[in-house]
């Protein structure tokens, strides 16, 4: 098989939430390159609209919808707005993260709206259309926490583990309507949505310490792993969480 066949997404409509910024901008860069017409969507309008433009810039297509994934509404609004999709990826998140100790109730509900009741939200309203054209492919981006705790995963990281169940449900739901679902599990990667973290310098070594590459993540190594499960060549790999992570997770 060629190289079109097992990763072209020509002629594929990607949703990117949380695509502006970070891991999510960066898969939605790749899956640009490899052809897809990317739907940004984030809650900053500027930001989307910078991203989709550079996008295209780089001669990929592409367009941004301003959404609110902290409520149930919001996510069936941003669904109702893009319409037909083939490919789904949950990039979007909050990070809020007091200790457990001090966790209270709004911070909760918060977090579990954007981390798991949105891409509940956005798989039931956009599967069942890409089983019936016979394709689709779900990519969900989850945490070393959904595992492990460290560094005050708390709610946090009961949302990724969640995020990953979901996974499995949807890939036992549809994936032999041919549309599959797999999480990506990053290890630390220093982006907007970690600023606490990546403030503490010393923290930051400590974890790359941790890794078997030597090094932390950086968004661009989450791009061939999501233009691979975006693609036709993915087809028998469904309801897995694959670790990006240098080796955090065996070391």
């Amino acid at each position: 098989m060629s190289l079109q066949q097992l990763f072209g997404l020509d002629g594929r409509t990607a949703l990117v939430t949380g695509g502006s910024s970070g891991i999510g901008r960066a898969i939605a860069e790749a899956l640009a390159s490899a052809g897809a017409h990317v739907v940004v969507a984030a809650r900053t309008t500027s930001a989307v609209e910078a991203t989709a433009a550079a996008l295209r810039d780089a001669g990929g297509s592409a367009a941004g919808i301003t959404a609110d994934l902290s409520t149930r509404t919001g996510a069936q609004a941003l669904a109702d707005a893009v319409g037909e999709v083939d490919v789904l990826v949950h990039s979007a998140g909050i990070n809020l993260r007091p200790p457990m100790s001090d966790l209270d109730g709004d911070t909760w509900d918060a977090t579990m709206a954007v981390n798991l009741d949105a891409p509940f939200v956005l798989g039931q309203r956009l599967l069942p259309g890409m089983a019936a054209r016979g394709y689709g492919r779900v990519i969900a981006i989850s945490s070393q926490q959904a595992h492990r705790p460290f560094a005050a995963s708390g709610a946090y990281g009961v949302s990724k583990a969640g995020l990953e169940a979901l996974v499995r449900s949807t890939a036992e739901a549809w994936s032999a309507h041919g549309v599959t679902a797999n999480a990506l599990v990053p290890g630390f990667v220093p982006t907007a949505l970690n600023a606490r973290l990546s403030a503490d310098p010393v923290a930051v070594e400590r974890l790359a310490a941790r890794t078997l590459v030597g090094r932390n993540g950086r968004p661009e190594d989450f791009a061939a792993a999501a233009v691979f499960l975006a693609g036709p060549g993915s087809a028998y790999v469904t309801g897995q969480s694959i670790a990006v992570d240098g080796g955090f997770s065996v070391h």
